[in-house]
């Protein structure tokens, strides 16, 4: 039997804590305690200064465990991240020595400053769950998760993300500026440093546990599955995409939408839970041909959804 209520009380936990820190964006924060539940990762696109890393380091300090947080540059080597084996002159052995991907929320700030190399160092931790080292294999505890920061204006001493790489991340967000009473209150307010130093863990580990296992028990229909492929399979004959949402894209769409449901305390998936998620999940993952004549790929996906008919009964 799902228990709703666990879901719910440990939504208010987080939002609370987090706002404590970033004001104004408890929808960022649910979204990217979605892909936290659905053991997915982040990427959080903004110009600098709007909170990006603070958010994020909140989360982490909010649901607890083992907090990394990787500087990304252009020296920056793969052994940095998973680790290296070094000679032990007391012992004269070879001992591993962890790198910070061996840990449970990694947060990846301007991981778009790092070469192609290293990047791609994380593709087997993000989807295997597991870092290689020297031809040793370990596997990643749980939960793991990364979160990874980037401004999408600044193309100077960059290189972007391969697409392989993209589509690994679960959702691709964007926190905006604040309204000017939120950032006048920010303004007043204790450093931001100082509030997010007294942050706790304010969720068990056994609660954690629990969110994180029980949302796939949330129901969904065959009308709202169809629905949701109708987005999918619209991406797919948009002349403007160069290729369509992948199955991972429509799995990722799919899970998103049976947490979210839990999160609000239901126990089926409305279509407007797949409609919503959308372009969060699907539009990081389609690539602008030259028919999109530089428009986002969000303007076309907008489009797919205004189109598509939205099933309005028999959704349980």
């Amino acid at each position: 039997m799902l228990e709703l209520s666990k879901f719910t009380d440990y939504k208010e936990k987080v939002l609370a804590n987090c706002s404590q820190v970033i004001v104004g964006k408890d929808d960022v924060i649910t979204l990217v305690l979605t892909c936290f539940l659905c053991s997915g990762h982040v990427l959080l696109e903004d110009v600098p200064g709007t909170g990006k890393t603070m958010l994020l380091r909140a989360f982490a300090k909010t649901v607890g465990g083992n907090f990394k947080r990787i500087q990304f540059t252009p020296d920056l080597l793969p052994s940095d991240l998973t680790g290296i084996h070094f000679y032990n002159q007391k012992t004269g052995t070879f001992q591993f020595r962890p790198g910070p991907l061996l840990s449970n929320i990694v947060l990846a700030d301007e991981i778009n400053r790092a070469t192609p190399r290293t990047q791609s160092s994380l593709l087997e931790a993000m989807e295997e769950r597991q870092v290689t080292v020297d031809g040793d294999t370990m596997l990643l505890e749980e939960p793991f998760m990364v979160m990874a920061t980037q401004n999408p204006l600044e193309s100077y001493g960059t290189f972007p993300l391969p697409e392989a790489q993209i589509d690994r991340f679960f959702m691709r967000l964007s926190l905006g500026y604040m309204t000017r009473e939120q950032e006048m209150s920010v303004l007043a307010r204790p450093a931001t440093a100082d509030l997010l130093a007294g942050l706790g863990q304010v969720v068990t580990a056994e609660e954690t546990a629990y969110v994180r296992s029980a949302w796939r028990e949330v129901k969904v229909s065959p009308v709202v599955l169809g629905y949701l492929m109708d987005l999918i399979q619209g991406t797919r004959q948009e002349s403007a995409f160069v290729a369509g949402v992948s199955t991972r894209g429509a799995l990722a769409l799919y899970q998103a939408a049976q947490a979210t449901a839990a999160l609000n305390g239901r126990d089926y998936v409305l279509p407007e839970d797949v409609k919503y998620l959308a372009p969060y999940i699907l539009c990081h993952r389609l690539g602008a041909g030259a028919g999109a004549k530089g428009a986002k790929a969000g303007d076309f996906l907008q489009r797919i959804l205004e189109k598509t008919p939205v099933p309005l009964e028999s959704v349980r």
